[in-house]
């Protein structure tokens, strides 16, 4: 008695069945879940409450300017 090959499974390499069925029902709740959290983003996006920050630095304190460049 040798070791169980997966070729010998019986549905192995085909879509058919339960296995199908299932394979296409994990595909169609992702789709959903996207879609549900597609939505809920848009509508809970609130854009206007960020606040505003300025991108740039004028000046650095020495200490960091002298730590790096030693």
């Amino acid at each position: 008695m040798g070791e169980p090959r997966v070729e010998d499974i019986g549905d192995y390499n085909s879509l058919k069945g339960e296995k199908r069925k299932v394979v296409f029902a994990v595909i169609f709740a992702g789709l959903i879940m996207g879609v549900i959290y597609t939505i809920t983003y848009r509508v809970y996006d609130n854009k206007e409450d960020t606040l505003k920050v300025k991108g740039n630095i004028d000046t650095l304190p020495n200490k960091i300017i002298n730590k790096n460049f030693n």
